[in-house]
């Protein structure tokens, strides 16, 4: 076994799925008592698995939830809903991607339910339908600003009619996908919400019949229960994080830890510089500890001299550049460092914790990005 390895809690998954669906409980109790906006009825959990659930693991994270009580999930492409039906998930699994330059026998053979986001998905979907005699379910996608996948929203009587005619696909649910939800001060979120409201009602004008309703992902479940609907959409509040700049109260445990160990103890001299690019140079006598995690292992490059690591349950600074397979952090301050011990890159070790939000703030970027790019060598250990 490597010394990097990545640990998964599926315990603190199971939690963090039940946490989320008591509050959804407790607010629509709230919503229901007071008479306020929000739905009266605790909405439904699709979890989102995409992306090796955000570099979890999707086969076991998806079996866990499946266990939990998870009665959908959701995927990118048909690919990673090919993968999970392979492993023997049996829940329903929607796709939420572009279908337009897809293998759709995945779709029909492994029983998947797309969402069509242009008429192209729309006549091929129908096309493969027809062609198995077969009646396929789908998601339909409303483009209400975000101006990436999915029908316009002030176009549906021009695009929609022949999509709703085809007579091998019934409409299951509407859905879209809000870009600010994480932007408190963003007044796209509001526009985004009114008129996906103003989409559904035009679907009915259309004849499209009962179908159920889903927008919000983690930032928008957290910031506005108006959009909850019938179902939301958690990805990374189940994996035990909260996205920034929100909070919660949630009690949400991070999923992931990841962990390694000093292969060397040195010290350099005043001066002397330390790896690639000479950007760390001593301005003391230093002692550095070398840990076997580098960019391969999807460590961000940006992490030297910006981050740190937990080294016998106190802070090191990341020292120099991150290399490929290695990084250097001092630990002049620490007594007793010696080779074989354990480096927490991500997690626990003491009182002290250093989680991906934390990280992503480091470097500039998202703990989506500093969870989903961890490297396929590293080994994930379930427990």
């Amino acid at each position: 076994m490597r010394c990097t390895t990545a640990r998964v809690d599926l315990g603190a998954l199971e939690s963090n799925f039940k946490a989320i669906d008591a509050y959804l409980a407790n607010e629509s109790g709230l919503n229901r008592s007071a008479g306020r906006g929000g739905p009266a009825i605790a909405p439904g959990t699709i979890a989102v698995v995409k992306a090796n659930a955000y570099g979890h693991g999707a086969r076991r994270v998806a079996a866990a939830l499946e266990t939990a009580g998870a009665t959908m999930l959701a995927v990118a492409d048909i690919e990673e809903g090919v993968d999970l039906r392979t492993s023997g998930i049996r829940v329903p699994i929607l796709v939420f991607g572009a279908l337009s330059v897809s293998d759709l026998d995945g779709v029909f053979d492994f029983d998947l339910t797309p969402t069509i986001s242009s008429p192209a998905a729309g006549h091929a979907l129908q096309s493969g339908a027809a062609k198995r005699g077969a009646t396929l379910r789908y998601h339909l996608k409303i483009d209400t600003g975000m101006n990436r996948l999915g029908f316009r929203h002030d176009n549906l009587h021009r695009t929609l009619p022949e999509l709703l005619d085809s007579a091998n696909l019934a409409l299951e649910a509407v859905h879209t996908h809000f870009g600010t939800a994480d932007e408190p001060g963003h007044t796209l979120f509001e526009m985004q919400r009114t008129r996906f409201e103003t989409a559904c009602r035009t679907l009915d004008e259309l004849g499209a019949g009962p179908r159920v309703r889903h927008a919000a992902n983690s930032a928008a479940l957290l910031r506005d229960s108006r959009v909850w609907f019938d179902f939301v959409r958690p990805g990374l509040l189940l994996y035990g994080l909260v996205p920034a700049p929100l909070g919660s109260t949630m009690p949400l445990k991070p999923v992931m830890s990841l962990t390694s160990r000093i292969v060397a103890v040195k010290g350099v001299r005043v001066g002397e510089t330390v790896g690639y690019g000479g950007r760390f140079t001593a301005d003391r006598p230093v002692t550095l500890a070398v840990i076997p995690a580098g960019y391969a292992d999807g460590l961000d490059r940006r992490l030297g001299d910006h981050g740190f690591v937990l080294v016998r349950g106190r802070r090191a600074k990341i020292v120099g550049a991150v290399s490929m397979d290695m990084l250097t952090a001092d630990v002049t301050d620490i007594e007793g460092v010696g080779t074989g011990d354990e480096v927490v890159l991500l997690g626990m070790q003491g009182d002290k914790a250093i989680d991906a939000r934390e990280m992503a703030d480091w470097i500039g970027t998202i703990p989506y990005e500093i969870l989903c790019r961890l490297g396929s060598r590293v080994e994930r250990c379930y427990v």
